[in-house]
């Protein structure tokens, strides 16, 4: 049974970078086809895909974080990262990790995804 975990701080200061990583357990993120997805969903507001990283490590972003997202991935602990810089208290929000088969067709829906993360709240505050 595949399951994914976020961890990272709770708490970034404005102009910081936030970084989360998520660790996948029950299968490895190198399995063909499979791609690694970051989430978000500010107090609120509805969910917003962030990017993701694919089996063979192609990373694909979101249009409108694109500029402030980097995804990376280490195989060998079988986990992969985000992170976003210069946060604002407007990145305060629920993030999430999830497996998905391809792209995800319907990234906004999180119920969509094969695999799911419980999710960790980050408050950007000074």
């Amino acid at each position: 049974q595949v399951q994914l975990w976020e961890s990272g701080p709770g708490l970034v200061k404005p102009s910081q970078t936030l970084s989360l990583t998520c660790t996948v357990s029950g299968g490895s993120i190198t399995t063909i086809s499979y791609y690694w997805n970051w989430i978000r969903q500010p107090h609120g507001r509805g969910m917003e895909w962030m990017g993701a990283i694919a089996y063979d490590g192609s990373v694909y972003y979101g249009p409108s974080l694109k500029s402030r997202t980097s995804i990376s991935r280490d195989t060998s602990k079988n986990h992969f990262s985000l992170q976003l810089s210069s946060v604002t208290p407007e990145d305060t929000a629920v993030y999430f990790c999830a497996g998905s088969k391809g792209l995800p067709v319907s990234p906004s829906d999180y119920d969509s995804y094969f695999y799911r993360g419980q999710g960790t709240h980050v408050t950007v505050s000074s």
